[in-house]
């Protein structure tokens, strides 16, 4: 069987972490600090559905010891990706797929991509190509996540709804390597439907993070709060309006509307997104995967994106005067 190294076993990659332990799959975690710690002591613990499930998987912080890797699925926020090049390095053969379990725009996103932006970087979500070069874009798989899940305390992962992990190689192939990994997370009781056009999910996923992120982060509201107020609910169908524009000029299909993709983030009632978390917890935010890049494809196609660009100034000055961005 595989082996499967889940970079990042925070909630998200540590209950991919105790699905996958549960197949005959060879698996291990990168995690730290008191997390690590509880793991190495008494195993990962997963609760699901009222059940309590304990896993013993290997779990270290030093990558050297683990060796390289059938597969490495990051589950990291996009800004971390630049650090996290050149340890991945001892995980990588010349057959090891990186799966980038990862949301906003993929750093790979042009890899694999008809048209006249065949192979482009992009600048905010890889600066100075750091990872398209330590990686390679040829390792990289494409992965949606929509679980929620939370660390309840350290070694004990909480899973809350969802069970999906969309995949998808970015050249759209239906490659071995990619269908050989869903049936494996299929057989641990995942959903992972192999995608022929991966993009098309990603900007579906995006257009809500996008938009509800920023404005959240800038106001302290929750999901329903936003999409329940006439003035914010119509900024953020300004912004998902110009988002499916850029996404449409180089080539995405929306399957779904911007009413109906409001109402899905309003459904989902008192959240406070990622982006709020994470300017509470005075951690790193995500503006740059979320929003910037969304600005900077804009400009690449010659679509103005008025409305983002101006909560993206007003998120990005939050940020700094937080100590929570560059």
């Amino acid at each position: 069987m595989p082996s499967i190294c889940i970079y990042g076993a925070g909630a998200i990659g540590g209950y991919i972490g105790a699905k996958l332990a549960t197949t005959q799959a060879d698996v291990s975690l990168i995690a730290r600090g008191p997390h690590l710690a509880a793991i190495r002591d008494k195993g990962l613990t997963l609760i699901e559905e009222g059940q309590t499930h304990n896993a013993r998987i290997t779990a270290t912080d030093n990558l050297a010891e683990l060796g390289v890797q059938d597969y490495v699925i990051v589950t990291l926020k996009a800004h971390s990706l630049p650090a996290v090049v050149k340890p991945m390095q001892h995980l990588l053969g010349p057959k090891t797929a990186v799966v980038f379990a990862v949301n906003g725009m993929p750093w790979w996103y042009f890899h694999g991509l008809e048209g006249p932006y065949g192979e482009r970087r992009l600048e905010s979500v890889d600066p100075d190509g750091g990872i398209w070069e330590g990686i390679g874009p040829h390792r990289a798989i494409g992965c949606v996540v929509y679980p929620a899940t939370e660390i309840a305390e350290p070694g004990v992962v909480m899973h809350r709804s969802g069970n999906r992990f969309s995949l998808g190689e970015p050249d759209g192939e239906r490659s071995e390597r990619v269908v050989a990994l869903a049936s494996l997370m299929n057989e641990a009781g995942l959903k992972a439907p192999v995608r022929p056009r991966i993009r098309d999910e990603i900007w579906i996923k995006l257009w809500g993070n996008a938009s509800f992120n920023p404005i959240s982060a800038l106001t302290g509201a929750t999901l329903a709060q936003i999409a329940n107020d006439p003035q914010t609910r119509s900024l953020v169908a300004a912004i998902m309006a110009e988002c499916q524009a850029v996404g449409e000029s180089l080539g995405a299909r929306f399957a779904v509307d911007i009413d109906k993709r409001i109402a899905g983030a309003e459904a989902v009632g008192e959240h406070r997104t990622s982006m709020l978390q994470d300017l509470d917890a005075g951690r790193p935010m995500e503006i740059d995967a979320l929003v910037g890049a969304i600005q900077e494809l804009g400009v690449l196609v010659d679509v103005p994106t008025p409305a983002l660009d101006t909560v993206l100034a007003l998120v990005k000055q939050r940020a700094r005067l937080a100590g929570c961005y560059g």
